[in-house]
């Protein structure tokens, strides 16, 4: 599977189907003008509120954020993908993105555990098992050809099962759309990540950090969305509302 960042994935499918947005409804009884998704710029600055709206008491500093990545990801991430792209031919990428992917059973298999999800703890074990073994080290994917595919779980749903709130919205540097909930939980896995390493690759990591940027660098390849590209002057609003939907679909599911 070729999946980056939680979440950005599916904002990016919300872009291309953005144009199809029924108009929302306001909460409040004046029947004024109908107002479309791509009109929410004046949200924050009016007494309506709308049920697609995501709290986001930050948001000025997120919209800054937001700016910094974008331009962090012109001048930085995108010609190191396009750098990579053209030095390594795709049979070697996909060994690369398959490896990566690999590791995050262990961390999909706690969580399920924990969320009471048996038969995807059950999948998530059997798929590293196997891609670990026949696969080489997880370098294949014999387990998505046989068609158990990867369905990821992170400590993010499992503090919503439990109950946890959302909290508000966040732009982590970086990273990319959050909240407060789920940042919480990505320092949560990623010590984990630290701690059960099969493969020792944290120590990798530390004495040779051209295998972190190689796994950043994997990431952002497999992450189609591109800033600014969506057509929408109101980009910031929609990767706001895909996100939070998307999240709160990981929960329920």
């Amino acid at each position: 599977m070729r999946r980056g960042f939680l979440a950005v994935l599916l904002v990016a499918a919300g872009m291309q189907i953005s144009a199809c947005a029924t108009d929302p409804t306001p909460t409040q009884t004046d029947p004024g003008p109908k107002t479309t998704v791509f009109e929410l710029a004046d949200v924050t600055n009016s007494d309506t509120v709308y049920a697609i709206d995501v709290p986001d008491p930050l948001e000025h500093v997120n919209r800054g954020i937001y700016k910094f990545n974008a331009l962090f990801d012109r001048v930085i991430f995108l010609p190191a993908i396009e750098l990579y792209d053209l030095l390594l031919p795709t049979f070697i990428q996909e060994r690369v993105t398959d490896f990566f992917s690999n590791l995050t059973e262990l961390n999909s298999f706690a969580n399920a555990i924990l969320q009471g999800k048996i038969e995807r703890a059950s999948r998530a074990a059997v798929r590293f098992a196997v891609n670990s073994s026949v696969g080489l080290a997880g370098f294949f994917d014999p387990m998505t050809a046989l068609g158990t595919s990867q369905q990821r779980e992170d400590l993010g749903q499992t503090l919503g099962v439990w109950g946890a709130g959302e909290g508000p919205y966040l732009v982590l540097p970086l990273l990319g759309p959050s909240n407060l909930r789920d940042t919480a939980g990505r320092l949560g896995d990623l010590l984990a990540y630290r701690i059960v390493d099969p493969f020792g690759l944290s120590g990798f990591e530390s004495d040779y950090p051209a295998i972190s940027v190689l796994r950043i660098v994997d990431q952002r390849l497999n992450v189609p969305f591109r800033y600014n590209e969506t057509g929408s002057p109101f980009e910031y609003e929609l990767v706001r509302l895909f996100y939070t939907e998307k999240r709160r679909l990981d929960i329920a599911k």
